[in-house]
């Protein structure tokens, strides 16, 4: 197969990309990896393993929001971040440059994972100075690193359903798409090499 028809093959039909090639995966593998570094350094503090949170420009508005009341009431919001971060750096590397038709199970899941994370990320960073009147630098980090990696994740996860879909006007079952695995019928296995 020629180069060019196997760069036409692996982008979802009407694109003119493929969400899922390696060079718009690994920059989302670097990020989450800056991301998962800043909410590691948070959580160690929230966790009293670290004396005091890594703070360069804001003084003291690190510690004050992680000893905040919106702490105390969710204890576990930086090492939520650890997870997620995690999460979406080891599901990124998963599967190859096919996997928004081999694997939409997992790029709907990232998807579940960075954008409510991103959200709430983003409604923390403007209480730091609504309510708190003091900025926290790696809550910063954290909030930009969420956003970075909600369009690539999207797009992603917008051509795996549209894979999905495409598959059930075909006459296939959407629930074996979804999940990856192959069409029940040549016909429909032949349609899908689009």
């Amino acid at each position: 197969m020629s180069r060019s028809l196997a760069d036409r093959t692996s982008r979802p039909l009407g694109w003119d990309y493929n969400p899922s090639s390696w060079g718009r995966r690994l920059p989302q593998v670097l990020v989450a990896l800056v991301g998962l570094a800043a909410t590691l350094t948070l959580s160690l503090y929230q966790w009293r393993v670290m004396p005091a949170p890594w703070e360069p420009f804001f003084g003291d508005g690190s510690r004050a929001l992680l000893d905040s009341w919106i702490s105390r009431a969710l204890p576990l919001n930086a090492t939520l971040g650890v997870a997620v971060y995690f999460l979406v750096a080891l599901g990124t590397v998963a599967g190859g440059r096919m996997r928004w038709r081999s694997m939409p199970w997992l790029t709907v899941l990232l998807g579940l994972c960075v954008v409510p994370f991103a959200v709430a990320s983003v409604l923390m960073v403007g209480l730091q100075p609504l309510v708190f009147h003091t900025w926290c630098t790696l809550c910063l980090v954290n909030a930009f690193t969420a956003v970075l990696l909600v369009a690539p994740v999207l797009s992603e996860v917008l051509a795996s359903l549209q894979h999905v879909q495409r598959v059930g006007l075909a006459g296939g079952s959407e629930w074996r798409a979804f999940w990856g695995l192959a069409p029940r019928s040549l016909r429909l296995e032949l349609l899908m090499e689009y």
